[in-house]
């Protein structure tokens, strides 16, 4: 029997010299510098700046996002990067950062929203520049075209009473906020946060966030462009639907693909199916769908009341171990999904439609992922310091997805935070001087340390916004 080897006997000690962690983080702060979001953070956040003097207000939001992106969960975890002033410069005192949360109003954070966005436009451009662009999203082995946002609510728990957190419809305590996400890259567009009451299908609470969305939108992407918004059935009322199709007035090419209740009527539609019209299901590669079948219920249900050329399509399946079934997917034998979309019947085959709205399911992977990027906790008592962590939480999940999208190749240009965070983020690096210049020094044996330091070169051939 083969023994087992020993590990190499330590004596530790603290005190170490030159020496920091979580190097990688500072590759996000500069990414908001470079996008211009600190500095349109200090315009808007500059009335906040008392006789200024103290800590720019821009700034310490700037090092919040990026405190959270690096996966700081509590506004006392500023300290992982104020410890470290030779990497990151002068952070902002917990209290401080407290004091910045509690004087952000509602008037505040609309201009924060607009800082976000000028950002977002800056950091477009980048792409543009530097790279292919804004990447197209995909469904059944084909690019989308346009732009594809998500919109889901989700559901967090508080284990104390927050002001407006509320029992939810699942039992549990807490909030319930709406968001609305990119699937072309991941970022975070939009989000409102919610009492843990509120009713998941509110029309008014995702006309107001898609509004918020379509507001980070750059002016040159977000006229001219196809815009396909996507939902589950709570996005299914008609005044949200006749919402998105009025924005077309505007000159804003919006379409949807939203979920349907499987109600009487539909499945009395369905039994009345012949078997000749349904045709097999494809998956995101656009292979063939095992025991999956799409079907047209277009003008055999009733949808009045809906946009013009509202469509209804519906998919049966064979249902998987666990899969939660209504009595009528029992009685049939097979689990039936339905949305609508109002794509035209030129645009595109029932089959691809259905493949394109099941895509939706990835907002899931999103909201997880935005859990762990300061969603998932908010810190205080009070809604509006509350309302103010969610923004900048979701600036936190745009800063990771610039990264992605600027700075990144292969496999890490699609990562998921926890793998950014554990290959590039947290690593430890020294830093030395030499030549009138301070270096930071990644390990020689770090296995991605290449991938780092190309992020940083590419970083630095970023053009810059004019001041």
């Amino acid at each position: 029997m083969q023994g087992i080897g020993s590990r190499p006997k330590l004596h530790v000690t603290a005190d170490g010299a030159g020496v920091v962690g979580h190097a990688g983080a500072r590759l996000l702060a500069d990414l908001a510098d470079a996008t211009g979001l600190t500095s349109s953070y200090s315009t808007a956040l500059s009335p906040l700046r008392p006789r200024g003097t103290g800590h720019d207000p821009g700034r310490i939001a700037a090092d919040l996002a990026v405190m959270l992106a690096d996966g700081g969960e509590a506004i006392g975890d500023l300290a992982a990067l104020r410890d470290q002033g030779e990497v990151f410069g002068p952070i902002a005192s917990t209290p401080t950062a407290w004091r910045l949360l509690a004087a952000i109003d509602e008037r505040v954070l609309d201009r924060l929203r607009s800082a976000r966005a000028q950002g977002r436009e800056v950091a477009w451009l980048q792409a543009s520049e530097t790279r292919c662009g804004i990447p197209a999203a995909k469904a059944g082995g084909r690019e989308l075209p346009g732009l594809v946002l998500d919109i889901d609510a989700t559901l967090i728990t508080c284990h104390s009473e927050k002001e407006a957190a509320a029992p939810t419809y699942k039992g549990s305590f807490g909030f319930h906020p709406l968001l609305c996400f990119m699937a072309n890259t991941g970022e975070a567009m939009a989000g409102r946060l919610r009492p843990g009451n509120a009713g998941a299908n509110t029309a008014a609470d995702h006309i107001a966030v898609l509004d918020d969305a379509l507001a980070q939108i750059p002016d040159a992407h977000r006229h001219g462009t196809d815009i396909l918004v996507r939902t589950d059935s709570a996005g299914s009322a008609k005044a949200f639907l006749t919402h998105v199709r009025e924005l077309r007035t505007r000159g804003i090419r919006t379409f949807f693909s939203v979920g349907y209740a499987v109600t009487e009527p539909v499945r009395r539609a369905i039994r009345a199916l012949p078997e000749q019209v349904w045709h097999p299901a494809l998956d995101q590669d656009g292979t063939l769908r095992e025991s999956a079948e799409v079907a047209e219920l277009t003008g055999m249900t009733d949808l009045a009341g809906y946009p013009a050329g509202t469509r209804i399509i519906v998919r049966r399946e064979r249902p998987h171990p666990g899969a939660q079934l209504s009595l009528f997917d029992q009685d049939e034998g097979m689990r039936h999904q339905v949305f609508l979309t109002d794509t035209p019947f030129n645009s595109g085959a029932a089959q691809f439609l259905e493949v394109r709205h099941r895509g939706h399911a990835t907002v899931e992977d999103r909201i997880r992922c935005g859990k762990t990027t300061g969603l998932g906790r908010f810190p205080s008592r009070l809604f509006p310091v509350n309302a103010a962590w969610l923004e900048l939480s979701l600036a936190a999940t745009d800063l990771l997805a610039w990264t992605r999208v600027l700075l990144l190749d292969g496999e890490l240009a699609t990562a998921e935070p926890k793998k950014l965070r554990y290959r590039l983020l947290h690593v430890g690096a020294r830093i030395t001087r030499g030549g009138r210049r301070l270096r930071l020094r990644i390990s020689a044996t770090w296995p991605w340390r290449h991938e780092l330091a190309a992020a940083f070169h590419r970083l630095a051939a970023l053009p810059r916004p004019a001041s």
